[in-house]
């Protein structure tokens, strides 16, 4: 009778703990409906998605070999949650034959080439070794800036033009101390910075000609997290070997940070959806570093009326940043309803940079 009802006491408390980390998986899953400015800390709560996700699913298992009749809570969270764990963790079938007609987009931070590290014949780049080797119909580069000084130490634009001969299209904007390179098989008719303010970053519009129609691309590189080499030496360093002492000052730093960004983020996030619902164009493809997760208002807003190529097409957790501890699928590549797409891949077999290539296959319906 004694352990009947200890066993009682503590299944209710371990019941409350579920009842709680399913209210924050729900908080963390609709986050992005919340407007940044208002809410700057709590609109950053879908990064935490999957660690809620985690638990849930473990409390899921203990109801499953203890209590059953409890299970009706982590489940029904998770049933709630289903289009955002979707897109966190999407599972699709790989397409086994790619059609003809279908045009591989690839985005890429390259980090300035690895920090302008040369490249030649004998000494080739990684990044433009693996341009050259990605056989993409449409190139979208962040972070793309070039070193024109005489020197051979490192990358010039004539340099990588003449390695990337074989897209006769180019592009390259250099603006706010950022860069941004768009290679292409089809005619650029135009390319313009999309307005908005920003110290550093921006988001660049082209028109491609693709056979009879217009196609509307947009390169980003939205509002980083001001993270500085120090913040991310300390959140490594909190990961690695926590302590107590360092745990309220070090995450109270970040998160301010972060919740900074992610305010100033949505801003240009509302512009670059504007720019695409005046434009009126069919057939849109956006990609780049949105320096923001699948659950953000960032990627809701700017992914309205669209899809998620990896979503659709992907498989797994596909992060996309992967330096200083912070492992998060902040690359995307979103497309209007009027394409299928195939295939979307985070390439890991690269790691000069602090990002991996994002690539997916598009086709016209």
């Amino acid at each position: 009778m004694i352990l009947r009802t200890i066993g009682r006491f503590f299944g209710r408390i371990i019941l409350a703990l579920n009842g709680v980390v399913a209210l924050l998986m729900l908080l963390c899953a609709f986050s992005s409906y919340l407007q940044p400015e208002t809410f700057p800390v709590l609109s950053c709560a879908g990064l935490a998605f999957p660690i809620f996700l985690l638990l849930n699913v473990l409390f899921l298992l203990f109801w499953f070999f203890f209590y059953r009749r409890y299970l009706l809570l982590p489940l029904l969270a998770m049933v709630i949650c289903f289009p955002q764990i979707r897109s966190y963790i999407p599972i699709n079938l790989s397409a086994t034959q790619i059609p003809n007609d279908a045009i591989k987009v690839l985005s890429y931070n390259v980090m300035s080439y690895d920090g302008h590290k040369p490249h030649s014949s004998n000494n080739p780049n990684a990044i433009v070794q693996y341009l050259q080797n990605a056989n993409a119909d449409i190139i979208c580069l962040q972070e793309a800036s070039f070193n024109n000084s005489d020197s051979k130490k490192f990358l010039s634009e004539k340099v990588f033009r003449k390695a990337m001969s074989e897209y006769t299209y180019f592009r390259h904007f250099v603006a706010k101390g950022n860069a941004w390179v768009c290679l292409s098989r089809f005619p650029i008719l135009s390319a313009r910075m999309i307005d908005y303010e920003s110290a550093g970053n921006g988001s660049v519009a082209y028109e491609l000609k693709v056979g009879a129609d217009t196609l509307l691309l947009i390169n980003n590189h939205l509002e980083s997290n001001k993270l500085t080499l120090d913040d991310r030496a300390a959140y490594r360093e909190l990961i690695v070997n926590p302590q107590e002492e360092k745990l309220a000052s070090t995450s109270k730093l970040l998160i301010r940070k972060v919740a900074d960004a992610v305010a100033i983020r949505a801003a240009q996030a509302d512009k670059v959806a504007e720019y695409i619902r005046e434009s009126g164009k069919k057939y849109v493809v956006v990609c780049g570093d949105f320096n923001d997760s699948p659950l953000s208002y960032t990627h809701r807003v700017i992914g309205e009326g669209m899809k998620d190529a990896f979503v659709e097409s992907g498989n797994g957790l596909g992060v996309s940043y992967h330096r200083n501890g912070f492992y998060f699928r902040i690359d995307h590549i979103l497309a209007s309803e009027s394409f299928e797409l195939f295939n979307c891949k985070v390439d890991k077999s690269i790691e000069a940079s602090d990002h991996y290539p994002i690539w997916c296959y598009i086709k016209k319906k």
